[in-house]
């Protein structure tokens, strides 16, 4: 019984964070012209893995547990355009994409002093509770390394449409981050991008990631500033059967690069506006 108040200002507290986007994002249609941030959403509780399946049954497919070999972008000839040639890639890194299942991530972390307490705050008070963007605050969090579960989902004809990620605490078995991976163009793009979706309690976080070549094979995924409707991160929510949106001042880069010791790497950059929030770095092995 104790723990009812808690549960009850936690709903309150998730509601309200709902209304905050409903009020400062405008309306959109996902049925229409803003189809392109139509991506996975959840009930009330923890993000689990629910919304595999019924992101599978949205698309008409199935959605595929285990797969030794499943990987979260299976082939990078889509994305190919001005700024990226995808055979220009290493192929450690086309590997790690085309079979994630296959690798290991060791992770080490570094946040900003100004942004360390409220990045604290979202990961205690609300990543833990519900299983989603619980972002490691203490570097001994992640010193045992992440596993992560990789999910194939396919539509009616078979084909790889998307595939889902999940990644967890070694050391406590906690869930840290629950995305859905696929690749989307935007409106008016000249070649499409790395979609990813953490789904949320009636909406999602949508970060949109432009790939570029680098020397040595090296990848950079970035969402960089930018209008409405460009690479960048997005807030979706669903309020009193009306849909709304935010472009938010989060952006990411990561860059993928393999050492001078053949040892695949990433170092992955966390900005709020223009300040850098948090900083991390992944060396990630391939298991055989």
């Amino acid at each position: 019984m104790r723990d009812a108040p808690k549960r009850r200002f936690a709903r309150t507290v998730d509601l309200g964070t709902r209304k905050f986007w409903r009020l400062t994002g405008r309306e959109i249609d996902l049925d229409g012209a803003d189809a392109w941030l139509r991506a996975p959403t959840v009930g009330p509780g923890p993000v689990g893995t629910a919304w595999l399946e019924a992101e599978a049954a949205r698309r008409g497919g199935t959605v595929h547990h285990d797969l030794p070999d499943a990987g979260l972008i299976p082939d990078w000839g889509a994305l190919a355009g001005a700024g990226f040639d995808p055979s220009a890639l290493h192929p450690s890194i086309v590997d790690f994409y085309a079979r994630t299942a296959r690798w290991r991530m060791e992770v080490w972390s570094s946040w900003s002093p100004l942004f360390q307490p409220g990045g604290a705050i979202v990961s205690r008070g609300f990543g833990r509770r519900v299983q989603q963007l619980a972002l490691p605050t203490n570097p001994l969090d992640v010193a045992r390394g992440l596993d992560g579960r990789v999910s194939v989902l396919t539509d009616s004809a078979g084909e790889q449409v998307a595939a889902g990620w999940i990644r967890t605490l070694r050391s406590s078995g906690d869930t840290v981050f629950s995305g859905c991976y696929s690749t989307r163009t935007l409106p008016g793009a000249d070649r499409p991008s790395v979609h990813v979706t953490f789904p949320l309690e009636a909406g999602n976080l949508q970060v949109f990631l432009r790939p570029s070549d680098r020397p040595g094979g090296a990848l950079e995924l970035a969402s960089p500033r930018g209008p409405w409707g460009a690479d960048g991160a997005y807030i979706t929510v669903h309020d009193s059967g009306r849909d709304f949106a935010k472009r938010v001042p989060l952006h990411e880069s990561f860059q993928l690069y393999v050492d001078d010791e053949g040892t695949l790497r990433t170092d992955h950059v966390v900005r709020v506006g223009p300040a850098t929030a948090l900083r991390l770095h992944y060396k990630l092995t391939r298991r055989e």
